[in-house]
């Protein structure tokens, strides 16, 4: 459950939007009549806590973040397009940073070694989809 928040929410700043508060979800949730207490969330997002399993809670926080309810109350494999799509992207993103990184700090590289770290890193890179459940 934590693994799939955190997803969500870092999907939300890699469309160019400022991370949701505690507040901004509590709100968004209320406006549904759900409740959600701050230590709930806290759990929720960090694993430390009991599972949870309320259909109406995480209903209401698939729609909060615009995604099919499926993926809150699923398994872990059915990941909406757009959660996806953003993964792939910010995944694109770190690479080309590092390349970008290695290029500054190596000088006078051919771009045939460019292309071949590139490569690596691309190749080599985990999916943000393999972590280990928290």
């Amino acid at each position: 459950m934590a693994r799939k928040l955190n997803l969500l929410l870092d999907v939300v700043v890699a469309e160019g939007n400022t991370p949701y508060t505690y507040k901004q979800i509590e709100h968004g949730l209320k406006n549904k009549g759900v409740a959600l207490s701050r230590a709930r969330w806290a759990y929720m997002i960090t694993g430390d806590g009991p599972l949870v399993t309320d259909p109406a809670l995480l209903t209401g926080i698939a729609e909060f973040f615009r995604i099919p309810a499926e993926y809150m109350l699923g398994s872990d494999s059915d990941l909406p397009e757009r959660v996806d799509a953003q993964l792939s992207f910010v995944k694109s993103l770190r690479v080309a940073r590092v390349v970008s990184f290695a290029a500054r700090m190596l000088g006078d590289v051919s771009p045939e070694t460019l292309r071949s770290i590139t490569d690596l890193l691309q190749d080599n890179t985990p999916d943000p989809e393999s972590r280990p459940p928290t």
